[in-house]
C-alpha cells in the first residue's frame, strides 16, 4: 500500500460550492428585504396606512423636541395621550443630557401605555 502524502480536498470543494449557491440563491431575498411578488389588483384597495415613528429629541442642553418641535413636558403628555398604543416611539437624546430627562419620558411614555420604544444609538467608532 502506498501511503497518503496529498489530502484529498475534491469532497470540500464540492461542499462550498453547495454552500455557495445556497448564499447566492438566498442573497437576493436579503437585499430586497423581501419575497418578490406581482400583486393582484382590487378596484377598492386602499393605502397602507404604515406607522412613522414619532422621533422625542433631548439636546445636551435638555431641551424637549417632539418631531422637531420644540415641547415641553405638560405638551408631551398630551400629545402622547392622543397617540395610538402601537404607535412606534424612537428617543434620541444626546449623551450629555442630565439622565432626569431620560427618566421623565420613559414614565410618560409609560402612563400613555407606550411600549413600541426604540432608542436611537450609533456603532462604537462611528
Amino acid at each position: 500500500m502506498k501511503p497518503m502524502s496529498t489530502m484529498n480536498v475534491i469532497p470540500f470543494i464540492d461542499i462550498m460550492l453547495v454552500l455557495l449557491a445556497i448564499v447566492l440563491t438566498t442573497a437576493t431575498f436579503v437585499a430586497q428585504g423581501k419575497i418578490p411578488v406581482t400583486l393582484p389588483k382590487a378596484s377598492e384597495a386602499q393605502p397602507l396606512q404604515l406607522h412613522q415613528p414619532v422621533e422625542l429629541t433631548v439636546s445636551d442642553a435638555g431641551r424637549l423636541f417632539i418631531d422637531g418641535q420644540e415641547a415641553t413636558l405638560d405638551s408631551l403628555t398630551q400629545r402622547l395621550a392622543q397617540l395610538h398604543k402601537d404607535t412606534p416611539m424612537l428617543l434620541r437624546i444626546d449623551e450629555k443630557a442630565q439622565f432626569r430627562h431620560f427618566v421623565a419620558i420613559i414614565d410618560l411614555l409609560k402612563a400613555a401605555q407606550l411600549k413600541n420604544v426604540s432608542i436611537a444609538t450609533k456603532a462604537p467608532g462611528g
